[in-house]
Order: structure tokens, then C-alpha cells, then sequence
């Protein structure tokens, strides 16, 4: 049955609706069970109709105490950064509701829940997963559920529905499925064949920019248009380097490509500052002045290492070289798994694979 919701859910893809709510997908045999439960309710709970929330708009102040040691500010617009659940979250808030950009790590469900809750009564609707890390969708199953969103009321099934949606490039999708995530926390609907995807919520226009094999190969830009804000999740953090996930797609170059079209999204204020606010994947709030810092950053480290490859040293010599030391007081965080020597060592295998493939003969099989 997986299976099946992963190939109907894939149709998506190229522009068709997926079926949404269930804990399973519906097949061509009828409609489920009536022992299945939609996602947006708690288990154990009756599935019975979606709740009978008005929805209100605007939130009324940033709470003073957060659950779980949780941090929440308000960024510009309509928009905020919650912080302290894994990844950064970010939260528009307006007349349609709620939509958040990543939903954080399992264990902090509750406390975002919580969080979202006393920002506004509004009811959340949709969730954006901007990677397929777990501390960007491991709250994904909890906070849905507590969520509710509202289809077309023309025809059958419209009107309000239990459970936010989840948006994610279909790549995201494939992972979880294969990293067995539960069924209520995959996304309900992806994009793949275009590079884009556009929403209009709360006034706004929300634009998804897929960039390819950066940190994965599933990486989507955030950007809330009317507001000025990018939600970039792992491509950009303030106080580490970026975690280039080489199983999954990514790719040192690809990162760069990325922090290039995040720079032409951006646009700054007075001298250099403000204007354009990013949300990074981990760290303080930031404007264009940082990423471009951070694009050249990694530039730099990418070109020495890609010298010291080309001087056929191994990567135990690379590391010896300390290609980062006049970043690590900034970005070298020590403790933790995403050290200097792994984002080297990242750097390294991308660059590594890519003169590999430039070596390799067009067609037929390597010599």
C-alpha cells in the first residue's frame, strides 16, 4: 500500500492533485476502510468531522515564554522565525491561517505546537518542507494533525478537512518513503517536472525554487514576496558551514550555484543592511550582506581544496592543510557532528565525484 500512495502521490509531479488526509492512499478499489483514520486526527480519537474553528486573522503579539525553550520573533511582514526545534521554522500568519516552512525534529512537535498556538488562534493549514532532513520533518506527522485546511467547496469532499497539508519537492517525498517515515507525515502533494512552484496565502505570494544537488536533492528556497523574507533551510546557516549531504545528492558546487540565486533574490537596504530578511537553517537572523559572506566563504574553501586535489593529495593531507582556518571562528562550529574537517571532507568527495565523471568516456563503460 505504500507503494501505491508513493506512485499516486508521484502524479503530482505534473500537476494532478493527490489524495490527501488518509493514512492511506485511495485506491481504485472504493473508498477505505472505515478503521482508517485521517491524518489530521489524533490516533485514537473518533473520525468523526474536522473541527469547527473560526478562523482569525493576524496574531495579537510574539508570546514572552515559549515551551521547550523555544525563541520566536517577528521578522517583517507577515512573517516570523521560531527557533530552538531543529531547523529554524518560519511562520506566516494572516487571514487564511498558518503556513510554516519545516516543522522541526519529532521530539519538539509538541512545544511547536504549542508555540503556534499562542502566536495566533489561527488554524495552521500548510507545511512547506524546504529538505528531507529529520530535524526539518520529523515534526511533520504531530504538527499536521493538529492542523486543518480548507479544499474548494464546489463538488464532493470540499469544505474544511483535518490536517494541514505538506508540500515538498518530490525528491523529499522518495526519501521518506525510503526512509520508512510515517504515512501521515509524508508530503500531500509535490513538485518536480518545473523548477518552480508558486502559492498565493494570506495576501502573498509564496514562491518554491527548487535548486538541484545543492545540500541534497531536494532543496527548496522559501520566498514570501510581499513580506521580503527567504526561508533557504540547509543551504545557508550564520554559524556553520553548509552540510553538504553527499548520499543524498549534494554537492559543493551546487551549494554555491544556490547561494548565487538566493544573492539575486535578495535585495539590501541602507548601506547593506536589512531589506531582503533570510531565515537560515540554523542560526541568527540574516540579510543579504551575510549570504553573500557565506557564498564567498565557501567559494574560497571550495577553490583551495579543489588546488590541493589537483596536486593529487589525498584527503587526510587536505585536512592537514586546514583550508578553513580563517573561517572556523566563524563558521567552525567544534562540537557536534558538522565539523571543519567533515565540511572539508564533504567538500572533498563532491569535488572528487565531479572529476570523476569529467574523466569518464560520454558513452559506453568507463576504461
Amino acid at each position: 500500500m505504500r507503494q501505491l500512495a508513493h506512485l499516486i502521490v508521484c502524479v503530482v509531479g505534473v500537476g494532478a492533485a493527490t489524495a490527501i488526509g488518509m493514512t492511506r492512499v485511495v485506491g481504485a478499489q472504493g473508498p477505505p476502510p472505515a478503521t482508517l483514520v485521517p491524518c489530521g486526527v489524533p490516533q485514537g480519537a473518533p473520525a468523526g468531522g474536522p473541527p469547527q474553528v473560526p478562523i482569525a486573522s493576524g496574531a495579537s503579539s510574539v508570546p514572552s515564554t515559549l515551551p521547550g525553550g523555544l525563541r520566536l520573533r517577528r521578522v517583517q511582514g507577515s512573517v516570523y522565525m521560531l527557533s530552538g526545534a531543529g531547523a529554524n521554522i518560519a511562520v506566516q500568519v494572516g487571514s487564511d491561517g498558518v503556513l510554516i516552512v519545516d516543522s522541526g525534529r519529532a521530539d519538539m512537535a509538541n512545544a511547536v505546537i504549542v508555540a503556534l498556538r499562542q502566536l495566533t488562534p489561527a488554524p495552521l493549514q500548510m507545511i512547506i518542507n524546504s529538505t528531507g532532513d529529520a530535524d526539518h520533518t520529523g515534526g511533520n506527522e504531530a504538527v499536521a494533525r493538529a492542523g486543518r485546511r480548507l479544499t474548494s467547496t464546489l463538488g464532493a469532499g470540499g469544505g474544511a478537512t483535518v490536517g494541514a497539508a505538506i508540500i515538498a519537492r518530490q525528491a523529499v517525498m522518495d526519501r521518506m518513503i525510503t526512509e520508512k517515515a510515517p504515512d501521515c507525515a509524508l508530503p500531500t502533494t509535490t513538485y518536480d517536472i518545473y523548477p518552480t512552484r508558486s502559492l498565493y496565502f494570506n495576501d502573498e505570494g509564496i514562491e518554491l525554487r527548487h535548486v538541484a544537488a545543492a545540500h541534497s536533492d531536494g532543496d527548496s528556497l522559501v520566498f514570501f514576496r510581499r513580506s521580503d523574507v527567504v526561508s533557504v533551510g540547509e543551504i545557508f546557516n550564520t554559524n556553520l558551514y553548509p552540510f553538504i549531504d553527499i548520499e543524498h545528492g549534494g554537492s559543493v558546487d551546487g551549494v554555491v550555484a544556490a547561494l548565487n540565486e538566493l544573492l539575486e533574490i535578495t535585495i539590501p537596504a541602507l548601506k547593506q543592511e536589512g531589506g531582503t530578511y533570510v531565515i537560515p537553517g540554523r542560526g541568527r537572523l540574516a540579510d543579504e550582506a551575510d549570504v553573500s559572506e557565506y557564498r564567498d566563504t565557501v567559494t574560497i574553501v571550495r577553490d583551495r581544496v579543489r588546488a590541493l586535489i589537483a596536486r593529487k593529495m589525498t584527503l587526510e593531507q587536505v585536512q592537514a592543510e586546514r583550508p578553513t582556518l580563517d573561517y572556523d571562528g566563524r563558521y567552525g562550529g567544534t562540537e557536534g557532528p558538522w565539523t571543519p574537517d567533515r565540511f572539508v571532507e564533504a567538500v572533498y568527495r563532491s569535488l572528487s565525484q565531479t572529476a570523476g565523471a569529467a574523466t569518464r568516456p560520454a558513452g559506453g563503460q568507463r576504461r
